[in-house]
């Protein structure tokens, strides 16, 4: 089944030359099924970029998904015009009475911050608490799964002394899980961050179960039965050519970074990077979806009772 987005997405183009399938309103109402209901807090400065990375995922599904895109009420888009939040967001507010079978909380660039120093905290921590009521299962990415354990567990972020930069070496500690279905025991994922959560604090809470780390840059993804969440602290959503954009990027401006570990050929940044981590990508986000559709209620009004 396709995934449903507004006709006039950006991310609509892209999906469709990439083959994945999209469908509009007026084939999904023939259609006498309940779609899952979907919902993406988006706080990543290019919205547009994240949305497509997204609903990439979470449409390669053989179910049919309706994607709901959120964002802050109070706070201004530097990096994604006016218009398109006002044609295509919501506002926490415009849809917090609504029930969610998923809902996915993505990262911001503002790990470095202390938490209660974000101007959108204090929205941010209401929104979490609301998933407790309004969701069946939760996906927290990068900085928003820092955001997210911290809140419910204390968890602390430590920052690092150098950026977690390339493409890293995970493992899969946890090979019977659901989650982690069809996963290789040993498999590449994307990290760009200057902060980091450490397995001590995390074994620390009895809820929270590892189920991928990585030797160098620690824990990645996290799952925890209340709530069906997981947080997950890298971009194993991120397209081929995100870290370069984001080398490019650093370079241009004069900030000092290294070239991304393992992840340009010979360490070349010339040469057009390879991506490693795509099918698992889709893996996760196939088994979370599946894992959502076989678990969540029948009457999406029944979500939370």
């Amino acid at each position: 089944m396709p995934i449903r987005i507004p006709d006039l997405l950006p991310a609509r183009e892209t999906l469709v030359r990439e083959g994945v399938s999209v469908m509009d309103e007026t084939h999904a109402i023939r259609q006498d099924i309940r779609p899952l209901q979907i919902g993406l807090l988006n706080l990543m400065p290019n919205k547009i970029r994240t949305e497509t990375q997204i609903a990439r995922l979470v449409g390669a599904s053989p179910l049919q998904v309706e994607l709901t895109l959120v964002r802050i009420g109070n706070h201004r888009a530097k990096n994604t015009s006016e218009d398109h939040l006002i044609a295509f967001y919501n506002t926490w507010e415009d849809i917090r009475e609504r029930k969610f079978d998923g809902f996915i909380i993505t990262g911001a660039p503002i790990e470095t911050l202390a938490f209660e120093d974000v101007t959108y905290w204090d929205e941010l921590t209401r929104i979490l608490d609301w998933t407790r009521t309004n969701v069946h299962s939760s996906f927290f990415i990068c900085w928003g799964a820092m955001a997210a354990i911290n809140h419910f567990h204390g968890v602390p972020k430590y920052n690092l002394e150098k950026k977690a930069f390339g493409v890293y070496r995970h493992r899969n500690l946890k090979p019977a899980s659901p989650w982690l279905a069809g996963f290789s025991d040993d498999f590449s994922i994307p990290v760009s961050r200057w902060t980091e959560v450490r397995s001590a604090d995390i074994r620390k809470v009895p809820q929270l179960e590892i189920l991928m780390e990585s030797d160098v840059t620690g824990p990645c993804l996290i799952h925890e039965e209340e709530g069906n969440r997981l947080y997950i602290f890298n971009h194993i959503e991120y397209d081929s050519t995100s870290l370069k954009e984001e080398y490019d990027r650093d370079v241009a401006a004069g900030t000092p970074i290294e070239i991304p570990h393992n992840y340009f050929p010979a360490d070349n940044p010339a040469m057009p990077p390879q991506n490693r981590w795509r099918s698992h990508a889709h893996l996760l986000f196939g088994n979370w979806i599946n894992q959502t559709y076989q678990t969540t209620a029948f009457d999406l009004n029944d979500i939370g009772k």
